[in-house]
C-alpha cells in the first residue's frame, strides 16, 4: 500500500459506482495524470495512487474486501505469514505484499503497481489490453514497451476513385512482388494489416468529389434561368451522372439527397448518401433586353 487516501475519491467514483464507471474513471486520469504528459512535480505520485484504486476497485473481491476493512485489507502489517488478525478480527491480508515495476524506454517510463493474486492471474488496466497501451493516446502510435513484434508499414497513395470504389495494385517489397487488393470505401488514414505488413492509405483531394465518413458532396452549378423555370442537369456521382430534376424557383445553396448513391461503409451494410449543393451561374453581362426582362419580372413579384 503506497497511499492512505479513500480510493473512491482518488478516482472520483461513489461506492456504489458500477465496474464500467470505474474503469471509465481510471482510463481519464490515467492519461491525464501520466508523468510522460503531465509534467507537475506530483503527477507521478497522482498516477500511482490511481493505479492502486484502480487495482483494486476494478477487483470484485478486493473491492469487496476494501469496504470492509479499509486500507488495512492490504497492509503487509496485517498479513503474512504468522501474522495476527487485523482489526475486526480480519485475519491477514489475502492480496499478500504489493509489487512496483518499472519499464523505461527512450525518454519514456512506465511504473505500476500490482496487489498480488499468484502467478497466473492477469490484472484489468481499465480497458487497455496492457498498461503500455496508454502511450497510444499520447502519440498516436504503437506503445514503445510493447513487447509484440513491430511488422513492417508501407504507404499507399489512391485517389478518391480508387479508395471509394476498391483498387487491386501489384507492388514490389523487399524484391517480392505482392499483390494488394484494397477493399471499396476506404479512407484517408486507413490502416489494412496483411500477414507480413501493414498498408497506410493516403488518398488523394478530388476536384469534383468530397467525403464524410460514407457520405459524398458535390457543388453542382445551374443557370440561373434553370433556377427560375426548372428543369434537368446531369450531376456526377462515383458511379456516373444521373439525371436530377430542378424545381422552378430553387434557391442557391439547396441541397439535394441522393439515396444510396455515396460510399460502401467498410464495416456494416450498404452504402452512405450524395448530397448535391445547387450553386447558381449569374451572368456577368446581360443585353439591353435581358436586363428590361429581369426589371419587369422583379416589377411584378
Amino acid at each position: 500500500m503506497t497511499t492512505t487516501r479513500d480510493y473512491y475519491d482518488i478516482l472520483g467514483v461513489s461506492k456504489n459506482a458500477s465496474k464500467e464507471e470505474i474503469k471509465k474513471a481510471y482510463r481519464k486520469l490515467a492519461l491525464e495524470h501520466h508523468p510522460d504528459r503531465n509534467k507537475s512535480s506530483d503527477a507521478s505520485e497522482k498516477f500511482k495512487e490511481i493505479n492502486e484504486a484502480y487495482e483494486v476497485l476494478s477487483d470484485h473481491k478486493k473491492k469487496e474486501t476494501y469496504d470492509q476493512f479499509g486500507h488495512a485489507a492490504f497492509d503487509p502489517r496485517y498479513g503474512g505469514a504468522g501474522a495476527g488478525a487485523g482489526p475486526g478480527g480480519f485475519g491477514g491480508s489475502p492480496f499478500g505484499g504489493g509489487q512496483t515495476r518499472t519499464y523505461r524506454q527512450g525518454p519514456f517510463t512506465y511504473t505500476y503497481t500490482t496487489y498480488g493474486g499468484g502467478p497466473g492471474v492477469e490484472s484489468d488496466f481499465g480497458g487497455f489490453s496492457d498498461p503500455f497501451e496508454i502511450f497510444e493516446q499520447f502519440f498516436g502510435g504503437g506503445s514503445p514497451f510493447s513487447r509484440r513484434e513491430t511488422k513492417p508499414r508501407y504507404g499507399l497513395n489512391l485517389s478518391f476513385m480508387e479508395a471509394a470504389k476498391g483498387y487491386e495494385k501489384t507492388v514490389n517489397i523487399d524484391g517480392r512482388r505482392k499483390t494488394i487488393k484494397i477493399p471499396a470505401g476506404v479512407d484517408d488514414g486507413s490502416r489494412i494489416r496483411f500477414a507480413d505488413f501493414d498498408v497506410t492509405i493516403e488518398v488523394r483531394p478530388d476536384e469534383t468529389f468530397q467525403r464524410d465518413g460514407a457520405d459524398v458532396f458535390v457543388n453542382h452549378e445551374i443557370s440561373l434561368t434553370m433556377a427560375i423555370l426548372g428543369g434537368t442537369t446531369a450531376v456526377p456521382t462515383i458511379d456516373g451522372e444521373v439525371k436530377l430534376r430542378i424545381r422552378p424557383g430553387t434557391q442557391p445553396g439547396t441541397m439535394i439527397r441522393l439515396r444510396n448513391r455515396g460510399i460502401r461503409r467498410l464495416r456494416g451494410f450498404g452504402r452512405g448518401d450524395q448530397y448535391v449543393r445547387l450553386r447558381i451561374k449569374i451572368p456577368e453581362k446581360l443585353s439591353r433586353e435581358q436586363k428590361e426582362a429581369l426589371k419587369k419580372l422583379e416589377e411584378e413579384r
